[in-house]
């Protein structure tokens, strides 16, 4: 495993805008957004997301490794977590038997069975988890492990990708593709309430009984732990999620220290200005973040900041995407203040806003 520096996070409440439109100063959707559905079997419910396009895998990097390579080298570091409920997949994250894996494969369990990728299986305990990433750390009865080597930043878009799992039970399953997009948000679904944000996406197969899996790029380093697919169902043609290995890593991390991970909240959604987004606003030459929508009561509302308006600064930084606010946010915590420089119409006002703790029950 690679060790980091822990660094807050933030979760922001956002819906899967994929399609909007903009009346007057308020943004909504225009379309259903389809919710996404956890990559995890129960029972023998839920049917596998389609398959990735065959047409072809990514252009090999320098230093890559081949695909079978990656999953000969990868697939020991890979388990699959038996639950009174069902089943999911997780990584081992350390030598002495702590696995990584999602909170939702393991919700509602204290004690749960590890398989290896060596036909050994081996109870586990359940030590901790956060609803709100979406993450949970397995202590398995059992030593002297393959530990996954995670990479420390993001993958590029285009990148090879390599999906490793137990998908509907068919253990040591390997799908491949790339990454196809970065920064994306996900609502919740039945299974869980909470939303997700700053996930990858990856047209590699993602299927029940995937989540807490590995995705892989060709230097055999974990980029994301599986998260979701949109099923066929909705439309979705091999669209899956997993969440970013830094964030993974750094939640993991609170996990071990303190058995608990905070998140600093802000209670808006972030939304880059498009076109049709600066048209639909008079916006000339703008720069910065649109505010999509705004959580009643959370902090952004109480500084005064709506729906309609573009963020141009945080901390005196210049914002340019959704992302730069994102990362502006995990480096802080519950609790700080933050400058913010907010333009709506042709005014420019500059707000303090007191970040907060992401609340629980938020979807």
């Amino acid at each position: 495993m690679t060790s980091r520096t822990r660094r807050p996070r933030c979760a922001m409440t956002v819906g899967l805008a994929l399609l909007f439109t903009v009346s007057g100063c308020t943004l909504t959707d225009s379309a259903d957004s389809a919710p996404s559905a956890p990559a995890q079997v129960q029972g023998e419910s839920g049917s596998p997301s389609a398959p990735a396009p065959s047409s072809g895998s990514a252009d090999a990097e320098q230093g890559d490794m081949s695909i079978p390579d990656i999953v000969e080298a990868v697939e020991p570091s890979v388990v699959t977590i038996f639950t009174e409920n069902g089943l999911g997949s997780g990584v081992i994250y350390t030598e002495d038997g702590l696995i990584l894996t999602n909170e939702h494969v393991i919700r509602g369990n204290d004690e749960v069975e590890v398989a290896f990728a060596d036909g050994q299986r081996v109870s586990g305990t359940v030590e901790s988890a956060d609803a709100v990433s979406d993450l949970a750390l397995v202590r398995a009865d059992r030593t002297d492990l393959p530990a996954a080597t995670f990479q420390s930043n993001l993958p590029r878009i285009g990148e090879l990708a390599v999906v490793i799992g137990s998908p509907l039970g068919f253990e040591n399953t390997a799908t491949s593709g790339i990454i196809s997009g970065l920064h994306r948000e996900i609502p919740g679904s039945a299974s869980t309430s909470q939303s997700l944000v700053d996930l990858i996406q990856t047209d590699a197969a993602i299927s029940p009984g995937n989540s807490g899996g590995a995705v892989v790029n060709g230097r055999g380093e974990i980029i994301g732990i599986s998260e979701a697919y949109i099923p066929p169902a909705r439309g979705a043609v091999a669209l899956g999620f997993a969440i970013p290995a830094p964030t993974a890593t750094e939640v993991a991390e609170e996990l071990r220290e303190d058995g608990t991970a905070e998140h600093a909240y802000m209670g808006l959604a972030p939304g880059a200005i498009t076109p049709q987004i600066a048209e639909r606003l008079n916006l000339q030459d703008a720069t910065g973040v649109v505010v999509l929508s705004v959580s009643e009561g959370g902090p952004a509302d109480d500084a005064g900041i709506r729906p309609g308006d573009i963020i141009t600064k945080i901390g005196g930084d210049e914002l340019s995407a959704p992302e730069g606010l994102l990362s502006a946010l995990r480096q802080r915590e519950p609790g700080d203040s933050v400058t913010v420089e907010t333009r709506r119409g042709s005014e420019t006002q500059t707000v303090e806003v007191r970040l907060s703790d992401r609340p629980a029950a938020e979807g």
